[in-house]
């Protein structure tokens, strides 16, 4: 533990420790926290590509503490990655406190020191948040103000370095936000159930030139921009069951390994609109992004370092072979398109049968934005580093698709104690794009869900999946069985096979224990090799076989 991250520790525990002890009736400390450790016993499989480990036990263990009360709370995180989960063994590998704060809460103010995650509107130029499944946790360490001067006004001002594994990015992180709402000042927009919120956003990153030496040629050093300045304007309507929100963001040159260290500026726009009522929903969107990769550090590659997030706008699957060819977001610029229906059919009616039925349709497509080379500073029509890159008509398309799926799925009771879920996937996957290579893979994805209440405690669920391709590895097929008896046990069993080129299985079989806020399971099994993504994030991870463990505890 550093030096800087041991001092904060010893003000915020002792800050804590002085302020528990000064409990009244009327502002009593509370004490709230978790702990997750998931465990694999590793075991080689030279079939699927499982390496032989040197440790017996592999371990991501976190454990959360949080104090709060009227006026102030705290709170810190230990993790123990010392002989981490496939996968996180670069840079994650260590153990320590990186997470730790203290609060203070007043009438119109909040202040936080230490560790903190926050989000500007919709992320475009600051998102910091956690997803231990991808290994993400670029949280802020520096000072966070939230004010409130008026009703319907909230100011947020933040600096501070962000969080990289185990250390941080050598640049300083600092920005505001403003949030009108004007309905909480008008009455008549609260009369016709109308809300309006206009918001506006400024980041301001500063990173040395002196950390990173890139050169054009052999004798010309690039001079890279030391402040990066990323502005972002929204406005959200929303009236009885419609919503719309409009959101403009723009950056300044950003020269990074993303782009190719060219120096150009990026914006994103988007447009998405929204309705639901009682037995119907519906959502149109639409994204444009160009040369918007933000991150702390302008030499890194992967997952790590990014200061902003960029929604991938396809539906995140959780079904495997749905969730196969998973979508990430391309930060080099995009066109991103998504709508989805959902309708309730009444009960007892022609279609709704006896007990109802419930439609769901989703499409998305993302395709390439149109990149012409600047005649001046491209080599062989190529863009070169140092240059303005390239130039891109707004509304004009690439050449490329990146990805398309539409889905449908039916949900319907047919019995009092069964009911059925279906759902068909068609999917295009630029492969190439996503990971580099294989081209585009299309893909047909069939998938049954049955649910058969046995006993008001027993309940026996089933899936039966078949993803078909004449691209990449061929044909897959999935099954499952899992057995609930309430309120403590869960039994599954599951298998993965790939009928095409490997004819390999990946079996899997699970006991669950649940007892108040205990979760224990304990597991066997294969896991093939693959990427893991949530929103447009991906982290890839490798094959692994062997036994599991995974405990949680909320208290």
């Amino acid at each position: 533990m550093n030096k800087k991250l041991f001092s904060l520790m010893a003000v915020l525990t002792l800050s804590t420790a002085i302020y528990a002890q000064e409990e009244t009736d009327n502002n009593k400390v509370t004490l709230s926290g978790s702990i997750q450790s998931d465990v694999l016993i590793p075991q080689e499989d030279t079939k699927i590509g499982s390496p032989k480990y040197d440790d017996w036990a592999l371990t991501n263990t976190y454990a959360d503490l949080n104090l709060m009360s009227k006026n102030i709370d705290a709170g810190l995180r230990f993790e123990f990655l010392k002989h981490p989960l496939p996968g996180f063994e670069k840079d994650f590998k260590g153990w320590g406190v990186p997470y730790f704060y203290i609060k203070g809460k007043f009438e119109k103010l909040e202040i936080t020191a230490g560790n903190f995650y926050d989000q500007f509107g919709s992320g475009f130029i600051l998102r910091n948040y956690e997803e231990r499944s991808l290994g993400i946790d670029n949280s802020l360490l520096g000072v966070r103000f939230v004010y409130k001067p008026y009703k319907g006004i909230r100011f947020k001002a933040l600096t501070g370095e962000q969080r990289r594994y185990w250390g941080h990015s050598p640049s300083w992180i600092s920005g505001t936000d403003l949030e009108l709402n004007l309905d909480e000042w008008f009455k008549r927009l609260q009369e016709s159930d109308t809300r309006i919120m206009l918001g506006g956003s400024f980041v301001n990153k500063y990173e040395d030139d002196e950390n990173d030496q890139i050169f054009a040629d052999a004798t010309h050093k690039l001079n890279l921009p030391q402040n990066v300045n990323a502005f972002d304007a929204r406005l959200q309507i929303q009236k009885g069951g419609f919503n719309v929100l409009a959101e403009y963001a723009h950056k300044t040159q950003d020269p990074s390994f993303d782009n190719g260290y060219i120096y150009r500026n990026g914006n994103v726009a988007m447009l998405s609109a929204s309705y639901s009522k009682k037995g119907l929903s519906f959502l149109v969107q639409a994204k444009r992004s160009d040369n918007f990769s933000f991150r702390s550090r302008r030499t890194m590659t992967g997952t790590s370092s990014f200061i902003n997030h960029l929604p991938a706008f396809t539906e995140d699957q959780t079904y495997a072979l749905a969730a196969l060819y998973p979508y990430a977001t391309h930060p080099d610029g995009e066109w991103a398109y998504q709508a989805q229906f959902g309708y309730n059919f009444k009960r007892r009616t022609a279609i709704g049968g006896r007990y109802g039925m419930n439609l769901k349709v989703n499409f998305s497509h993302v395709h390439a934005i149109d990149r012409t080379p600047n005649l001046i500073g491209s080599v062989n029509g190529t863009t070169a580093l140092g240059t303005k890159g390239y130039g891109s008509a707004f509304f004009k398309w690439g050449d490329q698709t990146y990805y398309q799926d539409i889905n449908i799925q039916l949900e319907r009771r047919l019995t009092k104690s069964f009911k059925l879920s279906l759902m068909y996937m068609n999917q295009f996957y630029n492969k190439t794009i996503v990971e580099g290579h294989g081209g585009m893979v299309h893909s047909d994805i069939f998938i049954a869900d049955g649910r058969y209440t046995i006993s008001p405690k027993m309940t026996l669920r089933g899936e039966a999946q078949y993803l078909a391709t004449k691209g990449d590895q061929g044909n897959w097929m999935f099954g499952l069985l899992e057995l609930s008896i309430v309120p403590h046990w869960m039994f599954t069993v599951s298998d993965e096979y790939n009928s095409g080129d490997t004819k390999l299985h990946y079996y899997q079989g699970f006991v669950t224990f649940n007892a108040g806020a205990h979760r224990l399971q304990l597991g066997y099994g294969r896991t093939r090799a693959g990427f893991n993504c949530s929103g447009g994030v991906c982290r890839y991870v490798p094959a692994s076989k062997g036994f599991t463990l995974s405990y949680n505890y909320n208290f």
